[in-house]
């Protein structure tokens, strides 16, 4: 379990301050995502209650709350082996495409696609969060996958052949899909509950990018930049995630006014050069290895996270966290090591 005398002391400006590569008064933490499983064995309770989530973040040590809006982009649960269910932070878990063939592969099938309306977005959570956030703690609103979801829907293999053969039903269904969740930063952004706004899309593996840059500038930046550019009118800072390599684009990523990048994973990129090629511009989120977490030990995950602290996070712009998130499987004391080890070294400062 946490050290008790480890002071939790949320500060949601400092962690802002980061986000916009800046020095603050410590080094934040930061995950994407945390397995509900973990964050039970963290609380020591089930999370049945939005007020729950709130405790775990809090206690965690994390400067703010991650919500999404609640939505269902398959309302009639076609291809669903199960039916969907929602996490308190308004994640969902569900199975509805494959690498093959998906849910929508034709003309037809599009046109009898039923698709959700911006009018069934739930965002009721960023307003009950309010009367549970501690002092000094905010909240960031979440959402993401345009692109992903694009070819999932297809399904990869119906994507790539549509490409050559009948890219017009790609750009329907991801203009689509695009014009949802654009909405949903709208209303993201726009909220006065809403600290800062993060998008994830995974446009990369480990050796390379999912698909060509060019077909990036088609499906995938256009809307980027425009969720940037609702970040920069209403001043909120604008964290992208995305596993894999991104070298090939990061100046398009920072163009689109990305202002801190996620997860760094570190199998495809390593971090000090990243920090030495974009340090400048970027704030840089996580690289501590999941499998470290996973099958490593205490040792190595702390010197994993001091070695980052001191390379990239010295004079700003970096927060701790994971190369991608914390799934079930990690090893549940390798994550507490992680957490303590940063708090250790903001006691310090």
């Amino acid at each position: 379990m946490l050290n008790p005398n480890l002071k939790i002391s949320p500060d949601i400006e400092s962690f802002l301050q980061t986000l916009r590569n800046k020095k603050a008064n410590h080094i934040p933490l930061a995950e994407l995502g945390v397995h509900p499983i973990i964050k039970e064995k963290l609380l020591s309770k089930k999370i049945i209650e939005l007020k729950d989530e709130v405790e775990f973040w809090y206690k965690a040590g994390y400067d703010y709350v991650k919500l999404q809006p609640k939505a269902d982009f398959n309302p009639k649960q076609i291809g669903l082996s199960e039916n969907v269910s929602y996490n308190y932070d308004g994640s969902v878990f569900r199975k509805w495409a494959s690498e093959n063939k998906g849910v929508i592969t034709n003309d037809d099938e599009f046109e009898q696609y039923v698709f959700p309306a911006t009018t069934d977005f739930d965002y009721s959570n960023f307003e009950k969060v309010k009367s549970f956030l501690p002092d000094g703690m905010g909240v960031i609103g979440q959402y993401g996958d345009i692109f992903t979801m694009t070819w999932e829907m297809m399904g990869f293999e119906s994507f790539s052949f549509a490409l050559f053969e009948n890219e017009q039903l790609i750009k329907n269904l991801n203009d689509k899909l695009g014009n949802l969740v654009l909405d949903m930063f709208k209303n993201l952004c726009g909220s006065d509950t809403v600290d800062a706004v993060w998008y994830s899309d995974d446009i990369a593996y480990t050796n390379g990018l999912l698909v060509s840059p060019e077909v990036l500038d088609k499906y995938f930046f256009p809307w980027l930049k425009k969720i940037g550019g609702l970040a920069k009118l209403y001043n909120k800072p604008f964290i992208y995630h995305s596993d894999g390599i991104l070298y090939d684009v990061m100046d398009r990523i920072l163009e689109c006014g990305v202002n801190a990048l996620h997860p760094i994973e570190p199998k495809a990129m390593n971090i000090a050069e990243v920090k030495k090629r974009y340090g400048d511009k970027l704030c840089l989120i996580g690289n501590i290895d999941v499998d470290l977490l996973s099958r490593g030990s205490k040792e190595e995950v702390r010197k994993n996270v001091l070695d980052n602290i001191e390379q990239v996070g010295l004079n700003g712009g970096y927060c701790v966290g994971s190369g991608n998130s914390i799934p079930e499987y990690v090893n549940f004391e390798n994550y507490l090591t992680m957490i303590e080890t940063v708090k250790d070294f903001n006691k310090s400062l």
